[in-house]
């Protein structure tokens, strides 16, 4: 199963806002460098984020975006389906508002789909990896790592006293 640009993109970007101390605003130009991102592609994807009350937004010189919610409340799931809309591993599937998965290729009057057992469960197991994910967690991830100190002196300059 594959997800678009929309997705990575997207999710790099609630990383980003995620990274912020406090809920201090951020400019969608300081994501696109850092991140070094389309700035147009972004604004394209922070308007449907701010849709699904996922980001916020303030006007102004010291304005930005931010986190609608700690990152600990936002779930993935909520990240893909607010960018890439329904999570379906085929074109023929359809959730219904109950949750019901239907197959396109359940009224071809050839007794169903054989393969549905297989891909619901597919959709399954994405939605739940997804839905078991918060943003806290990947900000936490992408968190540099501390540089050991023998590291850190080897790649020091070297100085010598005259």
């Amino acid at each position: 199963m594959l997800f678009s640009t929309k997705a990575e993109y997207g999710v790099r970007l609630m990383i980003e806002l995620g990274r912020q101390p406090g809920s201090t605003p951020i400019s969608l130009n300081s994501v696109a460098e850092a991140e070094r991102l389309p700035l147009s592609y972004l604004e394209h994807l922070v308007a449907k984020l701010r849709k699904a009350g996922l980001v916020t937004s303030t006007r102004g010189a010291h304005g930005g975006y931010r986190l609608a919610k700690p990152a600990s409340e936002i779930t993935m799931d909520a990240v893909v389906e607010a960018l890439e809309g329904q999570i379906a591993p085929m074109e023929c599937f359809h959730e219904t508002p109950e949750g019901r998965v239907l197959c396109s290729h359940e009224d071809d009057g050839a007794g169903g789909c054989a393969t549905k057992l297989l891909w619901t469960r597919v959709q399954n197991g994405v939605t739940k990896a997804l839905a078991g994910t918060t943003l806290e967690e990947l900000v936490g991830f992408s968190a540099p790592y501390p540089q050991p100190a023998s590291e850190a002196r080897a790649k020091a300059p070297v100085v010598h006293a005259l």
